[in-house]
């Protein structure tokens, strides 16, 4: 099945993909280090499949530097 770009990810897919802890990814998007994150009426948060993607980008391009 093909992914959306603009697909709202929950949280537990995102620290799956991470391979990363609730409380890392909290204190990462904290520190303004992570990916950007949405918010919902409900308090729950989503990233966007795009927003992670280009996080993802920007991480391998800073140790590629």
């Amino acid at each position: 099945m093909p992914v959306k770009q603009d697909e709202k990810l929950k949280l537990a897919a995102v620290l799956e993909e991470l391979d990363m802890s609730r409380s890392a990814f909290y204190r990462m998007v904290a520190r303004g280090k992570g990916p950007r994150t949405l918010k919902l009426p409900n308090g729950q948060l989503r990233v966007r499949r795009s927003d992670l993607d280009a996080w993802w980008r920007a991480q391998e391009q800073s140790t590629a530097a």
